[in-house]
Order: C-alpha cells, then sequence, then structure tokens
C-alpha cells in the first residue's frame, strides 16, 4: 500500500515510525510550515520533518490544504491511504484523494472528547480510563466511523505529559493494525453515537488560572491535565508561579481557598475542601523545580494566599 502520512508533533513519530519498520511504503510526509520557536524564535521545523528529512523521506508544508498545486502532487502519487496524526482539518478535496480512503488517529475513546486537547480534558474531567481511536474521515471533525480503538486506564497522578507519552505508543500500535485491516479489506467501521459526544476544545493561557474554590481533587486534576503544557498557574503578589506535579494531601490547614502552609520541604495549599501538596513550582522568571528545592531559598510569607 502507497500511503501519504500527515502529522506534525511529536505525538506522530511512533505512528510513523511504526510503519515504516513493517516496510509500508511512504513516499510522502505532509506537515506544517516551519515558523518561529522558542525564547530566540529561530525558525524549526516540525518533529515529523525531521524525522522524514533524517529518513529522506519527500515533505511537503503547504500553507493552504485546498491549494491546487498541492492536491495535484497528492493525486500525481495515485495513494491508497492517508494516515493522518495531530495534523490539521483536512477538506474533502483532500481526504478523498487516496484509493482507500483517509483515517485519523485520536487520542481519545470517540466520541468522548472530540476536539484540539482530548488528553488535557480527560484528565481535568477526572476521568480514570481513556485511550486511543481511529476513524475514517468525513465532513464534520472527529465524528467519521470508528475503525479501531484501544483503552487504557489513567493513573491518579499521572500527568497529561505521562499520558501523552503512552498514548503516542498505544495510537502507533492501533495505527499498524488499522492500516493492515484497511490493506486485506477487513475493516469494519462502525458509526459513532452522537448523544454521547463531548467536547475538548483547545485551551488557551487564560483557562489555566486555578481556582482554589473548587476541592482538592478537582484542583488536582487540574494541574495535572494542564502539565508540562500550557500548565495550572496562580498569582502571589505580583509573581505568577505554575504547578507542574501535585498530590491530594492527607489534611488541609483549615485557612481560606488558596492559603498558603510551608515548611521547609512542603508546599501545602488549601483548596475549597481539602488541601494539594504541590510537588513541581515554577516561579516567574525561575527555572522549574520540585517544591523541596524551591524552598530552600524562598520564604512564603505567613498569611501568604494564591489567587
Amino acid at each position: 500500500m502507497r500511503i501519504v502520512f500527515m502529522g506534525s508533533p511529536e505525538f506522530a513519530l511512533p505512528s510513523l515510525g511504526i510503519l515504516l519498520e513493517h516496510q509500508y511504503d511512504v513516499p510522502l510526509v505532509v506537515t506544517v510550515p516551519d515558523k518561529p520557536a522558542g525564547r530566540g524564535r529561530h525558525v524549526a521545523s516540525s518533529p515529523v520533518k525531521d524525522f522524514a528529512d533524517r529518513r529522506k523521506i519527500e515533505t511537503l508544508q503547504p500553507e493552504s490544504l485546498t491549494d491546487p498545486a498541492f492536491l495535484q502532487r497528492l493525486k500525481s502519487l495515485s495513494p491508497d491511504l492517508f494516515v493522518v496524526v495531530a495534523f490539521r482539518i483536512l477538506p474533502k478535496a483532500c481526504y478523498e484523494i487516496p484509493s482507500r480512503g483517509a483515517f485519523n488517529l485520536h487520542a481519545s475513546l470517540l466520541p468522548k472528547f472530540r476536539g484540539a486537547a482530548p488528553i488535557n480534558w480527560a484528565i481535568i474531567n477526572g476521568e480514570r480510563e481513556t485511550g486511543v481511536t481511529t476513524f475514517f474521515l468525513q465532513d464534520r471533525v472527529d465524528t467519521g466511523s470508528v475503525i479501531l480503538q484501544a483503552r487504557t486506564t489513567i493513573g491518579p497522578d499521572e500527568t497529561a505529559g505521562d499520558l501523552h507519552d503512552r498514548l503516542a505508543d498505544i495510537g502507533a500500535e492501533i495505527v499498524l493494525q488499522t492500516v493492515h485491516l484497511i490493506e486485506v479489506g477487513k475493516a469494519k467501521p462502525w458509526r459513532q453515537d452522537d448523544s454521547l459526544a463531548s467536547r475538548a476544545p483547545k485551551i488557551f493561557k487564560e483557562g489555566c488560572r486555578v481556582d482554589w474554590n473548587k476541592t482538592a481533587r478537582e484542583v488536582h486534576d487540574f494541574i495535572r491535565g494542564l502539565s508540562p503544557r500550557p500548565c495550572a498557574f496562580s498569582l502571589l503578589d505580583e509573581s505568577s508561579f505554575r504547578f507542574y506535579r501535585s498530590r491530594v494531601a492527607s489534611s488541609g490547614n483549615g485557612g481560606s481557598p488558596g492559603s498558603i502552609c510551608a515548611t521547609t520541604t512542603q508546599l501545602l495549599v488549601q483548596t475549597g475542601s481539602g488541601a494539594i501538596e504541590i510537588l513541581e513550582i515554577q516561579q516567574e522568571g525561575k527555572k522549574r523545580m520540585s517544591s523541596e528545592e524551591f524552598l530552600r531559598g524562598y520564604r512564603f510569607p505567613s498569611t501568604s494566599v494564591f489567587h
């Protein structure tokens, strides 16, 4: 089978890699255009492009997915299948090109958590189970017929970053199985039940501020669901503090939500019900570190309250 692979971030790398390992013909990779990144704003290519370049695979980086020259190049390859992992929304003129269709790998158990941030929202919502889904593309985003799913539990302290890496590997295996089923004509897709659908929209910085009035479990899930990016934060005086890891504490300090109880080794914050212990923190302009390391050089006033 001749496959065009479409993807951009690190999440897509295991899927592309496993197809190449199993000797599938992948003559072309489509990814996002190079763009400025990092503090220096140096122009950088996507992880998928870097990987494809090392493997001497042709890459296309179209600004527009409806550009006639781009579509013509895809047609000229006479592809059997498009495999899409963490890429952009494909227009119909694009995904109808391959003879055997186009499928996407999504990091949730569809129809739950349709949207751009399924991993984050699954954890924020306190889900105990998630997974990955492959589905054929159609006009409405994340609504196509399901081909395969794989389930996995979410650890009580697992962060979005931890889960992201696990799902990337699980997803690669499901991508491989999906390609094989399509190749041998044994794929049996089923329609999603729209009545069970939930949304997982993109998360912006303004939505990452901790609401300390919520319960300890809800705050803990919020912190780990946003770690390491875009990251939960709170304000104290003129500084912003980011939180990367936490756990529900066995007891609180009895103060108002957001009140801080810090020792030389432990940082506790009261919530609306119970308290959490912050395990990894970053003060604005400083490096990320364990709370124990942070508390060696920083002292919270006794009446400090995160807000």
